[in-house]
């Protein structure tokens, strides 16, 4: 068993004022994200100048944070934010979804492709890229905060977390972290290098995030007020099989249309 490096989740306090490390993390993560989108619109030749870059990182920022936060509404505690409707507002007190925050990047980032005359696709690819590096290091930020952590378990590396329970559990948000994050990237990267079709990292991040986040769900202890859902699954699993469905869809229209050029 891996002895669990319980991390203060504060890194330092200005009087009341405290920066938390997950908070960092989605900082760390919209940086990565300027400078990654920056290198893929030139070397994927879209026509954005730096003013529109950083408009289309704050549209992709209140897609993340809109969005994130009316999925887990929606999603995760429907019942209790239809009796306390102001809470689902205290965004401070904890509750992102990730499939929420996707749809919301998918919206913002369609008003602003419609606004600007870009082709949706091709800026879709760029968007998603970034967005996966966001992703891993999110799930560090869960790391440190000891919370998501992975059902019971007895391998090697086991963890006891801080309110898990005397008993060891996967570190399931490392999981998460190497797949939904390093992994994903390299592949998408890797398509961009490789000059892909337009759409096709696009849904290719839709296929292997859904497989990811199906596969390690798992490993993962689901969320408390929900437990395992229809047939054994959990609400992650339920979220990302449209996924995986919409990624193969995508992909098989993008191979069709190039096969007729």
């Amino acid at each position: 068993m891996f002895a669990y490096p319980e991390i203060d989740p504060i890194i330092f306090r200005i009087g009341p004022l405290a920066v938390r490390w997950y908070g960092m993390m989605y900082l760390l993560g919209f940086v990565a994200a300027w400078f990654i989108i920056r290198r893929l619109v030139r070397l994927r030749s879209l026509a954005l100048d730096a003013e529109g870059l950083s408009d289309l990182l704050f549209y992709g920022i209140l897609g993340v944070i809109f969005g994130g936060r009316f999925g887990y509404v929606l999603f995760y505690n429907p019942a209790y934010y239809l009796k306390h409707p102001l809470s689902a507002l205290a965004v401070w007190e904890g509750g992102m979804s990730f499939h929420g925050g996707l749809l919301g990047v998918v919206a913002a980032s369609v008003l602003f492709c419609h606004r600007r005359g870009l082709p949706k696709l091709l800026t879709g690819d760029i968007l998603v890229t970034a967005a996966s590096v966001g992703l891993g290091l999110g799930r560090v930020g869960n790391f440190i905060n000891g919370e998501l952590w992975g059902r019971v378990t007895d391998v090697p590396w086991g963890m006891v977390f801080p309110g898990g329970g005397p008993l060891p559990r996967h570190p399931s948000q490392l999981y998460e972290a190497v797949l939904e994050g390093a992994a994903l990237f390299a592949v998408l990267w890797l398509l961009h290098r490789r000059r892909a079709a337009p759409g096709v990292p696009f849904f290719t991040f839709f296929l292997l995030y859904g497989s990811f986040r199906f596969s390690i769900e798992f490993f993962r202890q689901p969320d408390a007020h929900l437990g395992f859902l229809w047939g054994g699954a959990t609400m992650g699993q339920l979220l990302s099989l449209p996924m995986i469905l919409a990624g193969l869809g995508g992909l098989l229209f993008c191979f069709k249309r190039e096969t007729r050029r």
